[in-house]
């Protein structure tokens, strides 16, 4: 007695969900909170971020501040470049660099900086990744700019 063609596939595919019923495949390995290193680089307002939550480094909100915890003052030019600057030694601290960026975003006190911010970031992430800007109420510090991001290892 013969079996028809589709009688022998259904059974097998009911035999393989059965299978992964009984043995399901291993849960993708989620990294926990508890490896994360955190770099701290600054005063107070510090950019941690993961070297071990691969595939990804995520840098936390930086904003205009050297590494003596000083505001910096002046035109969004000038505090745009020293968030770069942030971000630039932190993701070198963690083996990465600008260069590995894949995800920004920025939050600006007053979208009418965006064309004068935008100069300054082109500047520095030259091969455009993926961005979000917004415009925020208010910033930690009342400062007029903050940048975050998000760059391979």
């Amino acid at each position: 007695m013969s079996i028809p063609r589709r009688a022998l596939f259904t059974s097998s595919r009911l035999i393989q969900s059965t299978y992964r019923l009984i043995n399901p495949l291993p849960a993708p390995r989620i990294p926990s909170f508890a490896t994360f290193t955190p770099i701290r680089t600054m005063a107070d307002m510090t950019p941690i971020i993961s070297k071990d939550a691969a595939p990804a480094i995520y840098c936390s909100g930086s904003i205009p501040m050297d590494s003596q915890g000083n505001l910096i003052q002046g035109s969004i030019t000038e505090q745009t470049a020293q968030v770069f600057k942030n971000l630039k030694a932190v993701l070198t601290e963690a083996g990465s660099g600008l260069e590995k960026v894949v995800k920004v975003n920025i939050f600006l006190a007053d979208m009418g900086s965006f064309a004068e911010m935008n100069e300054e970031y082109a500047k520095w992430l030259a091969h455009k990744p993926a961005r979000s800007c917004v415009a925020v109420k208010t910033l930690p510090k009342n400062v007029d700019i903050e940048i975050e991001c998000i760059a391979l290892p």
